[in-house]
């Protein structure tokens, strides 16, 4: 498998199509299911859509490689190669409210309308439970999601997002995130690589309010993807260089962006094959050391339970290494040991058992 640079760059032969895509490759298709949606003696013609999921395409294909399968490619839905049947996208969502939202998927694909609708169909996100598995069946759906993220790749460097760009390209993001989640449609997102489309954004360094907001809500799919402790997840996410990318703004990122990164690396060193990565190497582990202490040292002056806790079930974790736990022992933060946070272990039980279980791991 090919993987990312560690500064959050596409590797030109990750597998990862950003040009060609099924979305415009048939655009008498995208008329016909906009066509067929607006008439008016049919209930159900906004499912036009979907008309055509798990059928191939010309020009499609998937890459080579474990991970290496195109996204909106192998066929009209963007699903990676993976064969889904003819009325998935209509099993997928009830009637009712989901008529709405069918209408606003078409919406997508009209340039005028698609902001509104992003933001509209990001809103709605909680009303149907499915709705990830019908974006990723809606034929040329997913297409148009990757040509959002894709088409602020210049405004990152030099830095010139506006937040209303910001926020059009989060709500494609959350969206996103909607696939990341649900069971049926997780792993096809990881195998057509998709989440290595979000690794410029974590790359950027601005602290500007839009920038942060492009941080957290890559960070909230990746957060989706990992949380399900699946071991083929994880394996992706060490082999694409995602670490760089993840401590460094758990070392100098927001606090929300902190606490979502904290957990990811928390969830990719529980795992065998991630523990196994950040501790076999002397140098990347002490990187990490030394990240951890950063963290808390921050926390000084403005502490956050929720980052706190993370931190020291990272320490903890890390401690069932020998080496780490000598380093640890040598030169774990003064303010884990003493007072500093003395209020926070008044407030929250669970605090005060972890880091008691971490200062008896390393007695």
């Amino acid at each position: 498998m090919n993987a990312a640079t560690s500064s959050g760059g596409l590797h030109p032969a990750s597998g990862i199509v950003t040009q060609g895509y099924m979305y415009a490759q048939h655009p008498q298709q995208q008329q016909n299911a906009l066509t067929q949606s607006k008439g008016s003696d049919a209930k159900y013609q906004n499912q036009a859509l979907y008309a055509r999921v798990g059928g191939s395409a010309a020009g499609s294909g998937a890459a080579s490689g474990s991970y290496g399968a195109a996204p909106g490619a192998g066929n009209a839905a963007g699903t990676a190669g993976v064969p889904v049947s003819s009325n998935a996208g209509g099993q997928a969502m009830a009637d009712g409210d989901s008529e709405a939202l069918y209408q606003l998927m078409v919406e997508l694909f009209s340039a005028t309308n698609r902001e509104q609708a992003l933001a509209e169909l990001s809103r709605r996100r909680d009303q149907n439970p499915d709705l990830g598995v019908a974006l990723w069946n809606a034929y040329g759906v997913m297409t148009i999601l990757y040509q959002e993220i894709i088409a602020i790749y210049p405004l990152l460097n030099p830095p010139a997002l506006t937040m209303s760009v910001s926020n059009r390209v989060c709500n494609s993001l959350a969206l996103l995130q909607l696939v990341a989640t649900h069971e049926q449609t997780r792993m096809q997102l990881l195998k057509a690589n998709v989440p290595q489309l979000l690794y410029p954004f974590l790359s950027t360094t601005s602290k500007v309010k839009q920038y942060d907001n492009l941080r957290l809500t890559s960070l909230g799919v990746i957060g989706a993807l990992v949380k399900y402790d699946n071991r083929e997840v994880i394996s992706f996410f060490v082999v694409t260089e995602f670490l760089p990318l993840c401590l460094k703004i758990m070392d100098i990122g927001s606090e929300l962006c902190k606490v979502v990164a904290t957990f990811i690396f928390q969830k990719i060193i529980i795992d065998d094959g991630g523990f196994q990565y950040v501790t076999s190497n002397p140098k990347r582990l002490h990187t990490v050391l030394v990240i951890l202490n950063n963290v808390v040292n921050q926390m000084v002056t403005m502490p956050s339970g929720r980052l706190l806790k993370s931190v020291t079930k990272c320490l903890i974790r890390l401690a069932d290494n020998q080496e780490a736990k000598e380093k640890m022992q040598e030169g774990l933060s003064e303010h884990l040991r003493d007072s500093t946070f003395a209020h926070v272990l008044a407030e929250d039980v669970s605090y005060r058992r972890l880091i008691y279980q971490l200062l008896v791991k390393l007695s």
